[in-house]
């Protein structure tokens, strides 16, 4: 009998490069057929009034509250296959970590996601339909300042029957970003540290900045480019687009690590970053060195290995050249009285008698 083959497939859209201008529109980070589970997305429908010029806030639930407030926001979900569907809505955890933004697995909650309700909890859709959710968000009065972090996911899976073996889960979301303190919304900014070039022992070419989070909100980096000019021979290149899905936690200092053209020559370019966050544009200039390795990892390795076998070696034969050049010397003691060996007791006395 065959044994039937279980493997859960989750496709997560995270929103991690959605232009600014975009609507929450979320898309299977796995392609799907046109018919099945994997046919479906969502958005965020409603945004603040005083937001409407941050990026986030078309794409995500980014909010400032005091402790007791609470807020609605309304979710479409929108079922793009040819097939009927059951999609089920819930809030599950979520952290900013590594300059990350990071998905608690299944439905793990955390202390935001009890303050969350989705209503209705589940939504069955005929093909190339749509229908609303309501989430609402309620703040505790006792609630601690502080930022916290969840997603609203909207869910739909397929489980195996009698014609298939495999089921698949997949699922589409909007991030909630709260934070819970008194006054208006804090600081949400950063600077650009520092930048530096380098190429790996394979002869990639890459440039490194270090961005710090100014303020105590955490900060998604929804665009940005590198523009190398002044290289040798005056050449430039790019621009090259930063990579998707780097977020920074309040006052957290991290890197960002953008790939460049193999094809790059070495020497000294002038680099300018330019990142974007919400509605902090920032930018900075240095210059960055694209040259290889002095010396890979291995060859650093050997060449120490062989410095202590010859600092071994070295003590070794000036212990054997001390010990032969002291036998030496004893032999060729001169026969003296004090080298002489005393008589004993016993040949004293004998003396002594004649």
């Amino acid at each position: 009998m065959r044994t039937r083959a279980v493997a859960v497939i989750i496709a997560v859209a995270a929103f991690l490069c959605a232009p600014s201008d975009a609507l929450a529109v979320a898309v299977p980070a796995v392609p799907a057929p046109d018919s099945g589970p994997g046919r479906f997305g969502v958005r965020l429908v409603d945004a603040p009034v005083a937001r409407r010029n941050d990026p986030r806030a078309r794409i995500y639930v980014v909010d400032h509250l005091k402790p007791g407030m609470a807020i609605k926001r309304r979710i479409e979900v929108s079922n793009k296959s040819a097939s009927p569907l059951r999609i089920d809505l819930y809030a599950a955890s979520a952290l900013v970590k590594d300059s990350r933004f990071l998905f608690g697995p299944a439905r793990t909650p955390n202390e935001l996601t009890r303050w969350i309700r989705v209503k209705p909890g589940s939504v069955n859709l005929a093909a190339r339909t749509k229908s609303m959710v309501d989430v609402a968000l309620t703040v505790p009065r006792t609630a601690q300042f502080g930022e916290r972090y969840a997603v609203v996911w909207a869910e739909s899976q397929a489980l195996p029957d009698a014609r298939h073996n495999v089921g698949s889960i997949h699922r589409v979301g909007v991030r909630v970003y709260l934070d819970v303190g008194p006054g208006g919304d804090p600081l949400a900014d950063f600077v650009i540290q520092k930048m530096m070039g380098a190429r790996d022992e394979q002869g990639r070419p890459s440039v490194t900045a270090v961005v710090h989070s100014l303020g105590r909100r955490a900060m998604d980096v929804t665009s940005g480019q590198l523009t190398l000019t002044g290289g040798p021979g005056g050449v430039s290149a790019g621009p090259f687009r930063i990579p998707p899905g780097t977020t920074f936690a309040g006052y957290q200092t991290g890197t960002i690590t953008i790939p460049l053209e193999s094809r790059l020559p070495d020497g000294p370019w002038k680099a300018r970053l330019e990142l974007r966050s919400g509605l902090a544009l920032r930018s900075a200039t240095a210059t960055v060195m694209l040259s290889m390795p002095k010396q890979p990892t291995s060859y650093k390795l050997w060449y120490l290995t062989g410095a202590a076998a010859g600092l071994v070696l070295i003590a070794l034969v000036t212990t054997v050249l001390l010990l032969l050049r002291r036998r030496r010397r004893n032999r060729k003691a001169p026969d003296t009285p004090e080298t002489r060996r005393s008589p004993g007791p016993d040949t004293r006395e004998q003396v002594a008698r004649r």
